[in-house]
């Protein structure tokens, strides 16, 4: 189910009305590698619609879930996320009002692109499911938090690897 747009032609033309909404819905497709947000669980929020002269002002705060990928351990956990907006929606926006969305003139708001752009402003690039995350042992690929690597890992210069081999034949002959 989508963010379903509301009905707003009680306002238009009536500065000063306001009412309170409440949008509910799913967004897919919003995310990155290690960030997405929760296709199965819904977005909500109450908005606060103010008719003002240039067009109807949404107040409010939403909130949905973040289902992550920790960037260092590759463990897969969540988080709420809540998002405060303030944006106008205008009848007739100019060309370089990149900050207005726009108003259909059949006298309803689609909430769904100010909602896609101010959750996915709160996508983190690189998510930790806790701070002190060690992450995964870069040689034995174990992660660090459960303690499934050693820590006793000597690494040689890949240079010397040739080197190396000869000495192990060296070793195995005797």
């Amino acid at each position: 189910m989508t963010i379903e747009p509301v009905d707003i032609r009680d306002l238009l033309g009536h500065p000063g009305i306001s009412r309170t909404t409440h949008v509910r819905g799913t967004l897919e497709d919003l995310g990155t590698e290690v960030a997405t947000l929760k296709a199965d669980e819904p977005v909500e929020g109450d908005l606060l619609l103010e008719s003002v002269v240039e067009g109807i002002l949404a107040t409010g705060t939403l909130r949905g879930t973040l289902a992550l990928r920790c960037a260092r351990c590759l463990k897969d956990f969540e988080r709420p996320v809540g998002v405060d907006v303030h944006e106008l929606f205008s009848l007739s926006p100019g060309s370089d009002d990149e900050d207005v969305y726009p108003l259909e003139g059949d006298g309803w708001l689609d909430p769904e692109q100010m909602v896609r752009d101010a959750l996915g402003l709160e996508l983190p690039f690189s998510p930790l499911h806790s701070p002190d995350c060690q992450g995964l042992c870069s040689v034995c690929g174990g992660d660090r938090n459960l303690g499934e690597c050693p820590g006793d890992h000597v690494e040689a210069d890949p240079r010397w690897a040739d080197l190396e081999l000869v000495l192990h034949d060296l070793e195995d002959r005797t």
